[in-house]
């Protein structure tokens, strides 16, 4: 996907639109991962920005592949963040929180990057590419070790 996206108008629209679907889908996944006790409000809120973030994404490439990056940027620059605040509340509860903060950081740098970008299409859609490579790795990595600290906790009734 990530080399199809560079010369592909389809491939980078279908990239463009999934990865935000994608995310809504994870912080779903966080959620029933998540203790009942534990306050969920911030993946609720990620979940809606990515929901809202994939139907902008959607009308700003009808206008260019420009707009998209910027609606992209903003996205990934807010849910960045959520993710950093989310991940640094969490390691003392949960621990393994490392994979999530530190790409809650790069969520928020590569934002900036796609929104300085945006007008140099071809360039923002090879780091579009990369984004979301780096964005599954931290994914991964992160279900991996949570799933390890999910099922060391005792369950209490």
């Amino acid at each position: 996907m990530a080399t199809a996206a560079k010369t592909n108008a389809t491939a980078a629209t279908i990239l463009f639109i999934i990865y935000p679907v994608w995310d809504a889908i994870a912080t779903y996944f966080d959620i029933k991962a998540n203790p009942p006790a534990a306050s969920k409000t911030p993946q609720y809120v990620n979940a809606a920005i990515s929901i809202i973030t994939a139907i902008a994404v959607s009308i700003a490439l009808q206008k260019g592949i420009p707009q998209a990056l910027q609606v992209f940027g903003t996205w990934a620059i807010l849910t960045g963040l959520i993710q950093l605040i989310l991940g640094l509340r969490r390691r003392k509860q949960l621990g393994g929180q490392w994979p999530m903060i530190i790409s809650g950081g790069q969520s928020m740098l590569a934002g900036i990057a796609f929104i300085a970008m945006a007008h140099q299409p071809n360039q923002g859609i090879s780091t579009l590419a990369g984004y979301a490579a780096f964005g599954a790795f931290y994914f991964l990595l992160t279900a991996f070790r949570l799933s390890k600290t999910i099922n060391a906790v005792p369950i209490t009734a």
